[in-house]
């Protein structure tokens, strides 16, 4: 006689990006000291698929709307990109 660990469901809507529920979402705030330049290097740098001209859209975007989801999918990775963008020097929101 054995014991079994009981199986949970999984939550959240399939193929979503954990896997557990929805994808946890990266998002750069505006602030005033860092460049437009800066903003689209860094982004480019740190984001798979994001070159200068996409990271100066949403440095655009950032500006103008006062931040921008530059990243969406599973937990680990996202906190990963927020890390590395925190750690450049960008305002980020907290993982959503």
């Amino acid at each position: 006689m054995g014991t079994e660990t009981p199986v949970k469901p999984r939550t959240g809507r399939p193929g979503s990006g954990s896997g557990h529920g929805d994808p946890c979402h990266v998002i750069v705030l505006n602030d005033n000291h860092n460049t437009f330049e800066h903003v689209a290097a860094t982004l480019a740098r740190y984001i798979p698929g994001v070159d200068k001209a996409r990271g100066m859209e949403f440095a655009n975007k950032i500006h103008q709307a006062g931040q921008a989801r530059v990243w969406s999918g599973q937990r680990e990775q996202a906190e990963l990109y927020w890390e590395q963008l925190k750690g450049a020097g960008l305002t980020m929101a907290p993982l959503a």
